[in-house]
């Protein structure tokens, strides 16, 4: 017997379907889940929110849209959520499969969707000029998404495309759905908790991207997902019924692999990237030219210039690790068409985020760093490798995930090592045992406001004319900070700060006995 509240699920696919009185628990209250409840409420939906915080816009906002807005800790399933008996539950994607409210919800067999479900089945809210959505493209990895979603829309514009970037780079998919002036393709990145969520729903919720990518992969998010292998899983539907190419990273075999498991479009390509001379299909690096062999009729003899290392020098975009980025972003617009001239222009203006290999200062010989957005091993082992014999400042949240590889392997390189973080101890044993040769010191004070001015006196007293400091901690920040970007704007501050001084105060340090 079919469950009819199962097929009206399955109906609601756009806009214009049938969804009022719908019955719809939203979790969490932060700008995706608000996004969710706004965009529910307007489809004529009956909207319960439940989160255990709301700031004070949001909590004067839900029952102004017509939603009801219940506050709770959500350590135990609320009563409210049981008496509401939803229809559907739409996650904010801070919520783990191991929380107890989504335990209760797929005990109960009720419907589990993330925001980003939500905005592929309305997504014909706003339509191309052919009447069609607009298409999606689709980015993940451990490291480097958001800078791929932004290059990746930029060179979209530059090619004459109405793109926008949105997702887990802070514009709700949903914002970007019910844009009025509308998009030709939405670059979309996405964390392995929104595609965990994705990978909840049946045939009616599956995306079909136009094109999607995994940057890369390697340890992140295991205590939220609870394994290594469930985190990959997540990260590997990424590339589920993508219908034009498969972008996947030649130097990381985890991707190729997510792409020869993944079911996809009949006629979708796989196209690799990586630093070394691409093959039919890829895109690569020549003699200093990042070329592409995978979109053009005679890829088996020649290939088109895209650009060049020098030229990416002179915009502050040549560290390996950007490259790659730049190539994985490349090739993902040259799926959907974008000339390489275009893509040459839109790099020749292109700067990267704050906190991601920033150079805040360069004084008396020494480049001062901020890549805290580096919050995971693979991040700064990226970092490292592009600044060798840098002093490099390492610590915070593990966030379950061992250091000891990295210090091993990566953190030999660096000139010496300034450890920060609540985790000190697990830090500072793992170079004990890896990196016995590289000098250590340990940042004492759990006080926010004096880490970073200790961080920068120990830092400044070791570090040699012509070296670098930096800032990558491979850890996240929540232990001591309000997040990676006040860690890092902490940083710059003690960096001028010092400066501004004189260098009168370079206190230096003695190494940690470890």
């Amino acid at each position: 017997m079919v469950d009819p509240d199962m097929t009206r699920l399955d109906s609601l696919t756009s806009w214009h379907a049938d969804w009022k009185g719908l019955r719809v628990a939203v979790l969490g209250l932060s700008v995706t889940g608000f996004s969710a409840a706004d965009t529910l409420t307007e489809l004529g939906a009956e909207v319960l929110v439940l989160s255990a915080s709301a700031s004070d816009e949001y909590e004067r906002l839900i029952p102004v849209i017509g939603a009801r807005l219940v506050l709770d800790d959500l350590d135990e399933v609320p009563q409210d959520l049981v008496d509401f008996a939803p229809d559907v539950v739409v996650a904010s994607p801070g919520f783990p499969p191991s929380h107890p409210v989504i335990r209760w919800v797929q005990e109960q067999e009720i419907a589990l969707w993330g925001d980003v479900e939500l905005a592929w089945r309305v997504r014909d809210k706003v339509v191309r000029a052919d009447g069609t959505p607009a298409d999606w493209v689709l980015i993940t990895g451990t490291n480097g998404k958001t800078t791929t979603t932004q290059l990746t829309a930029t060179m979209l514009v530059e090619g004459g495309l109405r793109a926008a970037p949105c997702g887990n780079i802070g514009v709700p998919v949903l914002d970007a759905v019910r844009d009025p002036s509308g998009f030709d393709v939405l670059v979309v990145e996405l964390s392995s908790h929104q595609l965990w969520y994705i990978g909840q729903s049946g045939p009616a919720g599956q995306l079909v991207p136009h094109s999607s990518v995994c940057l890369n992969l390697a340890d992140d998010h295991l205590v939220w997902h609870g394994s290594a292998a469930a985190y990959r899983a997540a990260k590997a539907i990424v590339y589920r019924n993508a219908r034009v190419a498969c972008v996947y990273n030649k130097a990381d075999i985890a991707t190729r692999e997510m792409v020869e498991d993944a079911e996809v479009m009949e006629g979708a390509r796989a196209i690799g990237f990586d630093l070394g001379t691409p093959g039919p299909s890829d895109l690569g690096v020549v003699d200093g030219i990042l070329a592409d062999r995978a979109f053009l009729d005679d890829r088996r003899n020649s290939a088109l210039e895209l650009t060049t290392i020098d030229d990416l020098a002179q915009v502050g975009l040549a560290a390996p690790h950007i490259v790659q980025n730049i190539l994985a972003a490349s090739a993902l617009s040259r799926a959907i068409g974008t000339e390489p001239a275009a893509i040459r222009r839109a790099l020749q203006s292109f700067s990267l985020d704050a906190h991601r290999i920033q150079v805040i200062a360069r004084h008396d010989g020494v480049t001062w760093i901020d890549d805290s957005k580096a919050t995971n091993p693979h991040a700064a082992a990226s970092s490292l490798r592009a600044y060798p014999g840098a002093v490099w400042i390492v610590g915070g949240d593990l966030k379950g995930v061992d250091l000891s590889g990295l210090v091993g392997d990566a953190g030999r390189s660096a000139s010496a090592a300034v450890v920060i973080g609540a985790e000190r101890g697990e830090v500072l044993a793992a170079f004990a045992r890896h990196a016995p040769d590289v000098q250590v010191y340990e940042v004492v004070s759990g006080e926010t406001e004096d880490v970073m001015t200790r961080v920068v006196e120990i830092a400044a007293g070791i570090v040699t004319d012509g070296s670098t400091v930096l800032l990558a901690p491979a850890a996240a920040s929540f232990d001591q900070f309000t997040g990676y970007t006040d860690r890092g704007r902490r940083f710059a501050e003690a960096v001028r700060s010092w400066i501004d001084r004189g260098s009168a105060d370079d206190a230096g340090g003695s190494p940690s006995s470890i």
